[in-house]
């Protein structure tokens, strides 16, 4: 019975740690904020942080993002938005990773916040 308990444990502990390793990441001061042409032409996975506009919502949480240099898809989680209310006038900063495809490219973003 100890044996299965302390396995549980080990196991519960183990994915909560990794949640919440998971959800924190470096937001300093030397955090670059980057332009969606530069974003185009990152890796896949790459990290980016982009200030700009939803445009318009495209449904099942996809968004056309936009800055001065062009516009991208990005994908926002409805657990991410909690209860931030934004329109197509505000200027709202995003953080998240490049997801590259054959014919696509989206941001997958992991915070937004209004500015």
């Amino acid at each position: 019975m100890n044996k299965r308990l302390l396995i549980c444990l080990i196991v519960v502990l183990t994915f909560v740690g990794s949640i919440l390793i998971a959800q924190e990441g470096y937001r300093g001061p030397n955090a670059s904020i980057v332009t969606v042409e530069t974003a185009k032409g990152m890796r896949d996975d790459y990290p980016v942080t982009l200030q700009g506009k939803i445009e318009q919502s495209l449904g099942d949480e996809k968004y056309l993002f936009a800055d001065d240099t062009g516009s991208i898809i990005v994908e926002i989680d409805n657990r991410l938005w909690r209860g931030l209310s934004i329109d197509h006038n505000d200027t709202v900063e995003i953080t998240g990773e490049v997801e590259k495809g054959f014919t696509k490219i989206e941001i997958d973003v992991s915070s937004i916040k209004k500015l």
